[in-house]
């Protein structure tokens, strides 16, 4: 179906249109021309060089200084003195750090004749050492002990040869060849140093041992170089023949004893080793030992056992003992009574070794050095009567003479027996 249309309105009223306006000229707007900034003006191109500072007058040397003010001057005090110490009279600090010296102990009196100066002819011996009866008497003592040790030698070296198959003869032969030690240098030196104990003589001390040794062994024939000089470091006197070549004093006798006493005293320890009384003692101690050390085991384990036994019965211990004794007269009976001379070797070995002492001072006599050796032993007298008092007026009591075994088993005879041997050697000539 078509629309109808839709109704026409009037327009607005028409009016006469108005001219249209003139046509001007259309400047074209211009910027105004304002001044254009003049441009910034150089810097007018100086040279490189800066130009000179003016000429100031400059001082001479250092920049102008503050006037110098007239500083007010510190009166002039008189110096304070330290009051001095007054001086005590004989008053010397001593210093802490620097004690006073010990004095030296004044040289013993020189009072030896030298009859064999140094450079003088002397005469040697074709044999320098011997045995005597002593010495074959003190290594037939220690046969018995040496055949004990040679039986525990053989025990030990059968049960090490059913160890380790080593033949039992082996151990045994080494045992047997180590008495040549006894003669060995350096063995000589280790039982010096470490049983003796003994020390090389110092430089002083040497030259003091030297001349006195040297007049000894010139007198009895002997060459001295052997032998090797020793000191122990004690405040006794006393003097030492070890092993094959050890000739060994004290200190307190280098230094207290004049030396004609002193060369008794060496002369009395060269008597022993041209007696052979110091190698056959050695040798028969060394041969000696297992035998002794294996009885210091069997009687400790035999005192431990008996011991332990009695904690817990007396009849136990009873038993232990019986055993024991049944034990000790088996091994005595299959030993033919050896056992029993070790009961008693202590006593014979004693008595031997004063022998050996009486003969080492004939043989210190013989060389003319009877009666320095006499007045040594008049000093030592003397001396121990000195601390037989001392213990008197320290302890009240008398001091407690050696019974009669103790005398027994000394090795050195009194000094009153050795005075009577000495005897002979001290009466004038006829």
């Amino acid at each position: 179906m078509n629309q109808p249309p839709e109704p026409q309105y009037p327009q607005g009223p028409q009016y006469p249109q108005s001219p249209p306006p003139p046509a001007y000229p259309q400047p074209q707007p211009q910027a105004p021309a304002y001044p254009q900034p003049q441009p910034q003006p150089q810097a007018p191109s100086y040279p490189q060089q800066q130009p000179p500072a003016p000429a100031y007058p400059q001082p001479q040397s250092a920049p102008p200084q503050a006037p110098a003010y007239p500083q007010p001057q510190q009166p002039a005090y008189p110096q304070y003195q330290q009051p001095q110490q007054p001086a005590y009279p004989q008053y010397q600090p001593a210093p802490a750090a620097q004690p006073a010296p010990v004095p030296a102990p004044a040289a013993p009196l020189d009072d030896l004749e030298y009859q064999n100066a140094p450079g003088t002819r002397v005469h040697r011996k074709a044999h320098q050492r011997s045995a005597d009866a002593t010495a074959f008497g003190q290594l037939a003592l220690h046969v018995p002990g040496f055949l004990m040790s040679l039986m525990v030698v053989l025990l030990l070296a059968t049960i090490l040869e059913a160890v380790s198959g080593l033949p039992y003869w082996l151990p045994t032969l080494l045992w047997i060849a180590s008495g040549a030690l006894v003669f060995h240098r350096p063995s000589e030196d280790f039982f010096a140093r470490h049983l003796l104990r003994l020390q090389r003589p110092l430089a002083h001390e040497l030259a003091a041992l030297s001349p006195v040794w040297r007049e000894v062994t010139a007198r009895a024939g002997v060459d001295g170089d052997r032998y090797e000089l020793w000191i122990e470091d004690t405040d006794h006197l006393n003097a030492y023949a070890a092993a094959g070549h050890i000739v060994g004093v004290t200190r307190f006798a280098l230094e207290n004893l004049p030396k004609s006493q002193l060369a008794a005293v060496l002369a009395h320890e060269l008597g022993h080793h041209t007696g052979g009384h110091a190698w056959s003692g050695l040798l028969g101690w060394w041969y000696g030992l297992p035998g002794r050390i294996a009885w210091q085991v069997i009687r400790a384990v035999t005192v431990f056992v008996i011991r332990f036994t009695s904690f817990f019965s007396y009849l136990a211990a009873g038993f232990m003992i019986i055993f024991v004794g049944l034990f000790t007269i088996l091994t005595i009976t299959a030993t033919y009574g050896l056992p029993l001379l070790l009961l008693v070797m202590p006593y014979l070995m004693a008595a031997v070794g004063r022998r050996a002492e009486l003969r080492a001072d004939e043989h210190a006599a013989a060389l003319g050095f009877a009666p320095m050796l006499a007045q040594m032993l008049h000093g030592v007298m003397a001396q121990e009567e000195q601390a037989k008092q001392a213990v008197l007026a320290q302890t009240g009591k008398p001091f407690t003479e050696p019974g009669t075994l103790d005398r027994l088993l000394s090795t050195h005879p009194d000094h009153r027996t050795r005075l009577h041997h000495l005897q002979p050697y001290l009466q004038p000539a006829r």
